[in-house]
């Protein structure tokens, strides 16, 4: 072999041994996302709309059957049973053990049609929004999103000198996380549009007059 080509060889060499350590080393674009975990499953709460189809019975079958503030649902056969707190193949399994004195094998689904949440999972809006409200918590929610929500702020509002209280669990004292609202919403201070937690209130004060 000549001389004069060797070091050709050794640089495709290494050129191939540098990629093929790179294709080992390379992580999957959906890594991260795996290593999430599943999304805790919804529970059922007070205000909630259910459909509750029940296979091959259509007579049973209920749309847009709201969940009353105590709690409770009722169908045919079933006039009674506790919703909120329960997640919707939990109700399922529930309604089915109680349908089966008159119905053979019953197969229930119950799909969440509008939701509010329980109080853990709601966010509220208060004092000068101009809709307060309280929200369900959506995954990724954000200061911006709520006040989307909650249409805004009223022209009395003090914006700039709002609070998010929060929670880290039942019983724990309380944070207090000042906020700028004003200069979120009539700036465009995207510094001030920070992620929401589940529980989370949000304090919008009068200004001095």
């Amino acid at each position: 072999m000549s001389t004069k080509r060797r070091p050709m060889i050794l640089v495709a060499a290494l050129t191939v041994t540098l990629g093929a350590c790179a294709q080992n080393t390379a992580i999957p674009a959906d890594t991260a996302s795996a290593t999430r975990g599943p999304a805790p499953e919804y529970v059922i709460g007070p205000g909630d709309g259910l459909d509750i189809y029940v296979h091959r019975s259509p007579e049973l079958t209920v749309n847009g059957l709201p969940v009353r503030p105590d709690g409770r649902i009722s169908i045919p056969l079933v006039p009674d049973i506790e919703a909120a707190g329960r997640t919707p193949t939990q109700l399922s399994r529930e309604m089915e053990d109680k349908l089966r004195r008159f119905v053979i094998d019953p197969n229930v689904t119950v799909i969440v049609r509008s939701f509010v949440g329980t109080s853990s999972q709601q966010v509220r809006v208060i004092g000068e929004a101009t809709q307060p409200r309280a929200l369900p918590y959506r995954e990724g929610m954000t200061l911006l999103d709520i006040m989307i929500d909650a249409r805004g702020l009223t022209r009395y509002a003090a914006g700039n000198r709002a609070e998010i209280i929060r929670r880290e669990t039942a019983g724990s004292p309380r944070q207090v996380i000042p906020v700028r609202l004003s200069d979120l919403l009539r700036d465009g201070d995207m510094s001030q549009d920070i992620p929401i937690r589940p529980g989370d209130t949000l304090v919008i004060p009068q200004g001095w007059f």
